[in-house]
């Protein structure tokens, strides 16, 4: 073989021509090429070139801060946009809510497949994910803004089922982070919290004849990589830049953990302080539908507390949790290490972990709750001038045998108290979660209704259940009245269950609960 390209971030970024289509693997604060992301920004600042990109990303890259694909945010530097998750690149949001740029927005898990499919040189990408959301051209096509006009996503029947087929498109450049390359271009990612797409989309810009350029730490010798640990092999390689080490972060803002890649084990943590708050009755609520040998999955905000709760109660190990990313087993973790998990039994590509979602294998799915409606509608994606995206959301929550959507009964202010057993309202939120109609629908309550899939929502205050003639009341948490408490922040008014019943006072008690599942 012969000796990999060695470039400077500068020289990568060279090779990128107006007009490419552009692929950025990572997810959320790990796994992101900064330092070729970064190096593509300051050569357009400077020259304002390359112009007129496509970038095309599954998960959400960044930390809010200007990093990972908030890189490409600038005027000029991109034209069109398809991405799974947006909220942690604010600034390319703003742009597509202000139509200064072509925007998508597609299914996390589609996205990790259509890269699976482009390299095998299909025309396409059939799913059934997206269905009856914005996702589905019914419904817009998942286009973000007015300027959007190109239709991406056809409605289509196959052997009498509906499905979406999203179009392929040629990739022309891929930016993907690696840990060791050796001489030959031969890449693992031992150091790397998840695979990723790392593989599947050096295979499509391969094939498409354009260049793969790989982030790394360090260069080694040619046949001192473990083989079994190569994920791109060199024969995809074009070029490789040595980082360094600040834009080569294992998760941004922390320090190099090696639990997260099960390099080791590490001890059992204590998490969190244990103040029993809304969220954590929210995590206690929801923990009390966990089922041994369950496979979970669990959204970020409130559904994390599930997980709390479950090793608080000593139960974690009567459940395997899993993440989006690829993670199988042990303990998902948050903020910008969210897609890690501490002490996994296993590691697999995002698209083969969307496989196994997408076909239902998810017992449970505990997602967060931001708005719904009286058809048990969700929106979880857009709020006025704010794109967050849906993520693996749609994926999940669609597919998934139980659905939990978990969140405050308000927003933006909500004080609570727990005195005698019993939950008080300090101060009432000032956004309605509980809406006529949602914004965007990120989910189907009808669908899943269609499919005799059970959903329920759960907050600290109180707990509803979708049923063909809407949604129903069923719990109540003690201390809290219905007229008082609940009909007054709702925009539509529910059922009101004949069998209501108060949440559990074990729940508001600040004790563990005792807490057994089977």
């Amino acid at each position: 073989m012969k000796s990999v390209q060695v470039l400077s971030p500068r020289e990568a970024a060279n090779l990128v021509n107006d007009g490419n289509t552009i692929a950025v693997n990572g997810f959320v604060g790990s796994c992101c090429p900064e330092s070729l992301s970064s190096a593509i920004e300051e050569r357009f600042l400077e020259t304002q070139y390359p112009r007129n990109l496509t970038l095309v990303f599954a998960a959400g890259q960044g930390n809010r801060d200007g990093s990972g694909t908030d890189h490409f945010a600038h005027k000029g530097l991109v034209h069109r946009v398809i991405g799974g998750h947006w909220n942690m690149s604010p600034n390319l949001g703003k742009m597509a809510i202000e139509n200064e740029i072509e925007a998508y927005n597609f299914p996390q898990g589609v996205i990790s497949h259509m890269f699976r499919d482009i390299a095998a040189g299909k025309p396409g990408t059939l799913s059934c994910v997206g269905l009856d959301t914005f996702v589905d051209p019914a419904k817009g096509g998942g286009k973000l803004n007015e300027i959007t006009k190109e239709e991406l996503v056809e409605h289509v029947e196959i052997a009498g089922h509906d499905m979406l087929f999203f179009k392929a498109f040629p990739i022309d450049i891929c930016f993907i982070r690696g840990t060791y390359a050796d001489e030959c271009g031969n890449i693992d990612l031992t150091h790397e919290v998840a695979t990723l797409d790392a593989t599947s989309l050096a295979q499509a810009v391969k094939n498409n004849g354009g260049k793969v350029i790989v982030q790394v730490e360090r260069i080694v010798r040619y046949g001192t990589l473990d083989a079994r640990l190569v994920k791109i092999p060199g024969i995809y390689v074009d070029a490789v830049v040595v980082a360094q080490p600040q834009q080569h972060v294992q998760c941004i803002g922390h320090a190099f953990d090696p639990s997260l890649t099960s390099q080791v084990k590490a001890l059992r943590q204590q998490l969190f302080a244990w103040t029993l708050d809304a969220k954590k009755i929210i995590g206690r609520r929801a923990a009390m539908e966990l089922k041994e040998e369950a496979v979970v999955n669990l959204g970020i905000g409130a559904p994390e507390y599930v997980a709390k709760v479950a090793d608080e109660e000593g139960i974690i190990d009567s459940i395997t949790l899993t993440v989006e990313s690829g993670g199988v087993g042990g303990m998902p973790q948050g903020g910008s290490q969210f897609g890690a998990s501490r002490n996994p039994m296993g590691i697999l590509d995002q698209a083969i972990q969307f496989d196994f979602y997408d076909g239902g294998g998810l017992d449970i799915a505990f997602l967060g709750l931001a708005q719904a409606d009286a058809q048990g509608n969700v929106n979880v994606s857009k709020f006025g001038s704010r794109l967050s995206g849906c993520g693996g959301f749609i994926n999940i929550t669609q597919n998934a045998k139980r659905v939990f959507f978990c969140g405050t009964f308000t927003a933006s202010g909500l004080i609570t108290k727990i005195i005698g057993g019993h939950l008080e309202i300090i101060q009432e939120g000032k956004e309605k979660k509980f809406l006529k109609r949602v914004e965007q629908d990120t989910f189907s309550g009808p669908l899943a209704l269609s499919k005799g899939r059970p959903v329920i929502f759960i907050t600290e205050r109180a707990v509803f259940r979708l049923e063909s003639q809407g949604i129903v009341l069923t719990e109540i948490a003690p201390g809290m009245d219905v007229e008082r408490n609940i009909l007054p922040y709702m925009e539509f008014t529910p059922i009101i269950s004949k069998e209501l019943k108060e949440m559990d006072e074990c729940i508001f008690r600040p004790e563990p609960m005792g807490l057994c599942i089977k």
